[in-house]
């Protein structure tokens, strides 16, 4: 007999006095899901279902996303962060497998570096954070007034036309069908002001007109007692895929995998061929576990020594 499928449930809480809202479903070792901008946590609901099957899969809103409260505040990479560790803690997850998609990649990273306790493996895809290049559309809404535009052209009906276009391609086989249906489904929350705002605080915190401006490749050596996993779309035209391949190159002991199917959102676009990479990743490798004890031994191995700066002169 098939096992039931999990539900993969809406919860609330408040945090900080603000509303977050996550999905959890399943039982078992925890795995935590970050999805990345203009998506939520719905969007991993494919892969989330498939993974309950052995774990205890969180996927939180993150702020001034989904249904979580947009605040006027600090939408950093760090901020993100820190509020995915309140929201663990508060419901009793200690330790996890992060995952993250995109953005999601570049929070999982600042999660691991800030928290690096509470992490056992780590999952990026198509992850930002990896290199300065990235799609025109992106670096355009880092330009001033790009909010305005935002207001003007965003309407319901211009959304569900797009939607219906992209679908009719995709049905007579043209390629662009399905990047008009990621546009029009990427667009849909911003018809919301506060959605709109937090998506360009977000944006703008890690973009700007030259591409991205917030990189870790400088610490991913961190990661050589991590087990880590880098996936690419093989179509993706967001994010180059060469992004990824550096990435493992300089992440001793990483994974790098490929799913030919997908563009930039593995997750919607070949849900079962990326849980199955991240089914067998888990399964494949032991947790990683570093104390915060160990954190000046894990720097110290890659830096060099300090050296007090003498006042003589020479």
């Amino acid at each position: 007999m098939a096992a039931p499928i999990a539900q993969f449930e809406e919860w609330q809480i408040a945090l900080h006095g603000r509303r977050v809202v996550y999905r959890i479903a399943g039982s078992g070792p925890p795995v935590v899901l970050i999805h990345g901008m203009l998506n939520s946590s719905s969007h991993w609901q494919s892969v989330a279902r498939n993974l309950a099957r052995d774990h205890t899969v969180l996927a939180p809103d993150l702020i001034g996303h989904g249904d979580s409260a947009a605040p006027r505040g600090d939408y950093s990479l760090g901020a993100h962060a820190a509020s995915i560790r309140d929201l663990m803690t508060a419901i009793g997850i200690d330790r996890a497998s992060i995952v993250g998609h995109s953005l999601g990649g570049g929070v999982a990273m600042q999660f691991f570096y800030q928290f690096p306790q509470r992490v056992e493996r780590l999952a990026l895809i198509s992850s930002g954070g990896l290199g300065r290049e990235v799609s025109p559309m992106l670096r355009t809404a880092a330009l001033p007034g790009f909010s305005a535009l935002l207001s003007a052209t965003i309407r319901p009906r211009l959304l569900a036309l797009m939607t219906r276009t992209g679908h009719g391609l995709r049905e007579r086989g043209v390629s662009g069908g399905v990047s008009l249906q990621a546009i029009a489904r990427a667009l849909r929350p911003l018809e919301n002001a506060e959605a709109r705002q937090a998506f360009l605080q977000t944006l703008r915190s890690v973009i700007d007109v030259r591409g991205q401006r917030v990189s870790a490749t400088d610490r991913l050596y961190l990661l050589e007692t991590i087990p880590t996993m880098i996936v690419w779309g093989e179509r993706d035209n967001t994010i180059p895929i060469a992004h990824g391949r550096l990435a493992h190159e300089a992440i001793p002991h990483s994974y790098f995998r490929t799913l030919a199917n997908a563009a930039h959102f593995p997750h919607l676009e070949d849900p079962d061929g990326l849980s199955q990479l991240l089914r067998e990743f888990v399964q494949d490798t032991q947790p990683g576990l570093i104390e915060d004890a160990d954190w000046g031994a894990v720097l110290a191995r890659r830096s060099p020594r300090s050296r007090r700066l003498g006042s003589a002169a020479a």
